[in-house]
């Protein structure tokens, strides 16, 4: 895994290409089955290209509201016309039950004449879906959360007498990020969605990952990235995380979802990996009122009852939240964005590498391992490694590391 990042936010394609650089060159660290050309999973996570997206729906027809005004969903859709329309039935009618306007469908350019015959044999139709923020969302935060009931929603209905149902599969609906993944090895990603090479999409940031399959078969929903995350490891606590979880459900209260908690409910969805998992929990931690890093510090928390040098006012924020959250222990090396923030952790172990570029031009490059971009030597302002049970974070809205 790797990400690409302006410090100032700072929007380009030029990104976006770096970061597709950053994958092919962590090419040997996926996995193809029988099939060389058949991969167990690649994708790109960056934020939504407005001038892009905007070009391409005029179009269809579609007028996109300015940015924050409306959400971009990238669905994964079945073969079968009547299963396609039954799912697009329901995410319609869902969609007006939560006060939002269905703006439109966008079919997503592919080319799977490189794919093997698995990955073809499994391939869904993706679409994209455009929805417009109602009048009684206040912010983008709010409408973030009304986007998770509206895919939490459509993924129980979609459960429920659809044909082909194990292919429909929503890969990111935000107003933040986008995410292009599938069943592929990384270099059929940007030749198997030509969007990615158009000029106009464009990002501050991009996240990649390239998927060894370890604890779950291959497939196209469960490459990386997931929507907040991309992980390189395992979660090894994974069935007591599951069931505490599960346990707390009954005891959960939200100020921001009210009396619609039960929508987002339960929490994790149990056909996804163990990394899917992980980011159904994050998502929950940051909707419901946390901090993105704040999360992540619940999530994976340093070794702090027996640390020398950590100040009281850290173990106590450590102490306290682990009445809360069990760690969800690795090894594990853990990318994560919301769009304006983009980091990684790794878990106390240490036995995931994340090594890290400050240039001088203001790009932060992280990656599994060194050698990701050829950045010039006398370019390079700080570089280093992420050390056991730290974190590294980017805000590109404050312009910091």
């Amino acid at each position: 895994m790797g990400f690409v990042v302006d410090v100032s936010g700072r929007k380009s394609h030029a990104i976006i290409e770096q970061g597709m650089q950053v994958l092919l060159n962590l090419e040997h660290r996926g996995a193809t089955g029988s099939e060389k050309n058949t991969g167990d999973g690649a994708g790109i996570l960056f934020q939504l290209p407005h001038r892009f997206l905007g070009r391409e729906c005029e179009k269809q027809k579609i007028k996109l509201p300015q940015p924050g005004e409306y959400a971009v969903g990238m669905v994964f859709l079945p073969t079968a016309e009547e299963s396609r329309r039954q799912c697009k039935r329901q995410f319609t009618k869902i969609i007006r039950e939560e006060g939002q306007s269905l703006l439109g469908w966008r079919r997503v350019p592919t080319d799977n004449s490189t794919l093997g015959a698995s990955a073809k044999a499994s391939q869904p139709v993706i679409e994209q879906v455009f929805i417009r923020r109602g009048q009684d969302i206040s912010d983008e935060l709010d409408f973030e959360r009304k986007l998770c009931i509206i895919r939490k929603r459509i993924t129980k209905a979609a459960k429920r007498g659809i044909h082909e149902r194990g292919m429909f599969y929503v890969s990111s609906l935000s107003c933040r990020t986008i995410v292009y993944k599938g069943m592929l090895i990384a270099n059929q990603l940007s030749s198997f969605y030509p969007d990615l090479r158009d000029g106009d999409v464009e990002s501050a940031l991009a996240l990649v990952h390239s998927r060894f399959s370890t604890n779950t078969f291959p497939s196209w929903a469960r490459a990386h990235p997931y929507r907040y995350i991309a992980h390189n490891g395992e979660i090894n606590t994974l069935r007591g995380n599951i069931n505490w979880m599960r346990a707390r459900e009954s005891k959960f209260r939200s100020k921001f979802f009210g009396p619609e908690l039960h929508k987002i409910l339960p929490v994790i969805d149990s056909d996804t990996s163990d990394s899917g998992m992980f980011d159904n929990v994050l998502e929950v931690l940051t909707l419901t009122g946390r901090s993105l890093p704040h999360a992540m510090m619940m999530m994976i928390p340093e070794p702090w009852t027996a640390h020398q040098s950590m100040s009281e006012e850290k173990k106590a924020f450590y102490e306290y939240h682990s009445c809360l959250m069990e760690p969800w222990d690795g090894p594990a090396a853990i990318a994560f964005t919301d769009g304006i923030r983009i980091g990684v952790v790794l878990d106390r172990n240490g036995l995931r590498p994340a090594r890290y570029y400050v240039t001088k031009a203001g790009l932060v490059i992280m990656a599994s391992e060194v050698g990701v971009l050829d950045v010039p030597p006398e370019e390079i302002l700080r570089k280093g490694r992420v050390q056991p049970g730290r974190m590294l974070l980017v805000d590109t809205k404050t312009g910091r590391v």
